[in-house]
């Protein structure tokens, strides 16, 4: 196994700082992207991801601890100790990858919900769209019949009216003839 070569004290501090950076960005964005109603399974990966935080802030504390610790001669550290601080710290980058993982399927999950929210809306829409066409079809139809029922009731009535005009006519002609014939017959 080759040696590892230890880590600088600021090479250890920016490391920390863009960890803890990124991990409150995920965090954050996790919080504002989290849906009103959220499911069972989101409050579970919500909980795993804190879970996993708190076991690498164990791990950093234990990584922490390691550096100070000198178990050689004259309080020097020893390859050991530095393995052991490296063991620790590329623990603690399999947790954060495990972290990442965990975040991205969080993510996964929000986007799915955001496009499952934005199909069931356009299905709304399109539904609220077809009901109103249909709607403006049938009052269409309606105001066709309507103009249709009073065409044939003017046709009616002028029907009517011209029947009474015709039966009027005959019965004062056959007046007429039956009066006639009794003044011929007188």
């Amino acid at each position: 196994m080759p040696d590892v070569l230890p880590i600088t004290e600021k090479q250890f501090t920016r490391m920390k700082k863009n960890a803890l950076i990124i991990l409150f960005c995920c965090l954050t964005a996790t919080a504002f992207a989290q849906p009103k109603g959220d499911s069972i399974a989101y409050q579970l990966e919500h909980a795993k991801i804190n879970a996993m935080l708190a076991q690498r802030t164990q791990k950093f504390g234990q990584y922490d601890q390691s550096l100070t610790m000198h178990t050689g001669i004259f309080g020097l550290q020893t390859k050991k100790d530095v393995r052991r601080s490296n063991d620790i710290l590329m623990d603690i980058v399999k947790t954060d990858d495990s972290i990442y993982r965990e975040i991205k399927i969080l993510f996964d999950y929000t986007v799915f919900q955001r496009t499952q929210v934005q199909d069931h809306s356009k299905e709304a829409i399109e539904s609220n769209f077809g009901y109103m066409t249909t709607i403006n079809k049938l009052r269409k139809q309606a105001d066709l019949m309507k103009a249709e029922a009073n065409a044939q009731q003017t046709r009616y009535e002028k029907t009517l009216g011209l029947l009474i005009v015709i039966l009027v006519i005959m019965l004062l002609a056959i007046f007429y003839l039956v009066s006639r014939n009794r003044e011929r017959r007188v």
